[in-house]
């Protein structure tokens, strides 16, 4: 008899696990599995909307659909176009819902209460429904996957009630992928809908567009971003101030997504058990302090050019970016303009800013305020460029410290005219005006400047022959005319004049035959080698020269002259004559 083999001699508690009852003890007791923490979902995720009374902002679109879908008008082609972060993806799955709802009380499509969740409702949320179709045009935008992606909508769907596809940023389609959906587009089965995405709806072509019901979903204002931030960190248990609310909706310029990003960012900001204030999310989005601003603002418009470069070098110290502070000007400006204009309830800030900006609004006047704006602009722009933007912030706050002492050219001429009146008499009554008999004679000669096209017929002075030829849209014949023809004499049916240097070969041909044509009957026009007067583009040159110099001999043209150093005198215009014709009669009764 040979010895067991010792190996073969396991003790109870050495024996497999697998294999320990055929022995007949007890399989040994598993140790409890450690639960793996849940994942954490952000709360762009965590708060998407559940039905379309959770969309916020975007009450006409909902109300449009809701009245649709009751009526049982449903389009088979949707586009959403708006900026990012809107609703337009979570709205696509929501109609993808609506369409395919079936309850057990619920059999045709609905957008009603889709918190209660359908037969097809979590697997289409989920992504994995076989007949929702969830698809980014920028992977498809080829002409052949546009083809093999329309193959399969002649197909019934193999669960739900319709076959949703929903293409994201539709606008990244090629040309010839757009003309491939034309023809489906425009016809398509009725177990088939359409929901399209796009930020860029100029990039759709027309053909697209007028094949879909269009939903153009609007930015989110502060005031009800503000309330849905503070009601998602009620539910979420965090504390965060009002301003500091009021910063992440500006940041978020109307998107709903990246207010809720910022305020998931934010809530980390602060240790536990406090609250996050408005000086920790300006911190974190990298703003300047707005109260800092505000007094930035109020040293400019008060001409203090020192205080505002030792204000702003301040915010630049703590890390304030000098784009962000000219940006934050230039809605100060516009905040003080809309109080002054609308009232400071028009104004989305803190009761104590709003204030502040109202004061400014109501001490400038609005042309002033429109001239800060402007240079505003013209330093936002150089302040990108600079090489330096702290200097050029420097520069441009010396620059309006210096314009805000200025007074606006109405003011300026307003101020002259007062303080010149005495030499220049009555400012009521301008230098020139016609007296006594004037307005008779302004009557009395308005027919004859306003020759109609039946007096120009039959021209009696060489400014006739000109204005005929402007009539009748003869732009080069008039042109040479006054620019090359020297007046000797004219009579009608006879023109003689002198070529001046320069003058076409064929001038007088190419006027005998306008002439006839125009008339109606023969002209000889003959040119001479001297003896003509001046051109009429001369005769013109020398009025205005000389209407230049009696306008710089005016003691208030020099007045202006010498407020404003290097204004030049580029344009002297004359009032137009009136359009009042009466007969002499009339004209003598109002002398």
């Amino acid at each position: 008899m040979t010895d067991p083999d010792p190996a073969s001699e396991t003790l109870p508690a050495e024996r497999d696990e697998a294999t320990a009852d055929m022995f007949g003890a007890p399989a040994p007791a598993k140790a409890p599995a450690a639960t793996a923490p849940a994942p954490y979902t952000v709360i762009a995720r965590k708060y998407r909307p559940q039905n379309f009374d959770d969309l916020i902002g975007q009450e006409a679109m909902v109300r449009t659909l809701k009245n649709a879908f009751a009526t049982g008008r449903i389009a088979h082609a949707f586009m959403l176009t708006g900026v990012r972060g809107v609703g337009k993806t979570t709205t696509a799955r929501l109609l993808a819902r609506a369409l395919n709802y079936e309850s057990d009380t619920v059999h045709q499509p609905s957008v009603g209460d889709l918190t209660v969740e359908g037969r097809h409702c979590r697997a289409i949320v989920e992504g994995r429904h076989l007949d929702v179709l969830e698809l980014d045009a920028a992977s498809r935008t080829k002409v052949e996957e546009m083809r093999e992606l329309l193959e399969g909508v002649r197909y019934s769907p193999a669960e739900a009630r319709y076959k949703v596809y929903i293409i994201d940023e539709v606008h990244m389609l090629s040309t010839n992928a757009f003309n491939a959906l034309l023809k489906t587009l425009e016809e398509p089965p009725p177990h088939a809908k359409f929901i399209f995405a796009t930020t860029e709806i100029r990039k759709v072509p027309v053909t697209i567009l007028s094949r879909c019901q269009r939903f153009d979903l609007r930015r989110v204002e502060p005031e009800v971003l503000i309330a849905n931030l503070a009601a998602i960190a009620e539910a979420e248990g965090a504390r965060i101030e009002t301003e500091a609310l009021t910063l992440i909706a500006r940041a978020a310029e109307g998107s709903v997504r990246d207010a809720q990003s910022l305020l998931d960012q934010a809530m980390v900001q602060a240790a536990a058990g406090h609250s996050v204030s408005a000086a920790t999310v300006r911190d974190m989005l990298g703003l300047a302090d707005r109260a800092q601003t505000i007094a930035l603002f109020e040293h400019v418009a008060r001409g203090e050019a020192a205080a505002a470069i030792e204000t702003f070098r301040g915010l630049y110290a703590v890390g304030a970016d000098p784009t962000t502070v000219m940006l934050d000007l230039l809605e100060h400006v516009h905040g003080a303009t809309v109080a002054k204009t609308v009232g400071i309830e028009a104004l989305t800030l803190p009761k104590d800013q709003a204030a502040r900006l109202a004061a400014l609004g109501a001490t400038i006047s609005p042309g002033t305020l429109s001239r800060i704006w402007q240079m505003l602009l013209k330093a936002l722009e150089e302040v990108r460029r600079a090489p330096d933007p702290a200097a050029a912030v420097d520069m441009a706050l010396i620059r309006l410290a210096y314009a805000a002492d200025l007074p606006g050219p109405e003011e300026a001429l307003r101020t002259l005219r007062e303080e010149g009146a005495g030499a220049l008499g009555d400012p009521s009554s301008p230098r020139g005006a016609p007296r006594g008999g004037g307005a008779a004679q302004a009557v009395r000669t308005a027919p004859q400047a306003a020759l109609n096209a039946d007096a120009l017929s039959h021209p009696r002075s060489f400014d006739d022959l000109v204005r005929l030829a402007e009539l009748k849209r003869d732009i080069g014949l008039k042109f040479d005319l006054e620019r090359y023809v020297r007046p000797i004499s004219f009579r009608t049916g006879a023109v003689v004049f002198e070529a001046a240097p320069g003058a076409p070969s064929n001038l007088s041909q190419r006027l005998v035959a306008r002439l006839k044509e125009w008339t109606g009957q023969p002209w000889l026009v003959a040119s001479e080698g001297g003896g003509g007067a001046e051109t009429l583009l001369e005769r013109q040159k020398r009025a205005a020269a000389r209407a230049q110099e009696e306008a710089l001999a005016e003691p208030f043209v020099q007045a202006v002259l010498a407020a404003f150093p290097g204004t030049e005198i580029l344009e002297i215009r004359h009032p137009a004559a009136p359009e009042t014709v009466a007969d002499d009669e009339d004209a003598s009764d109002e002398d």
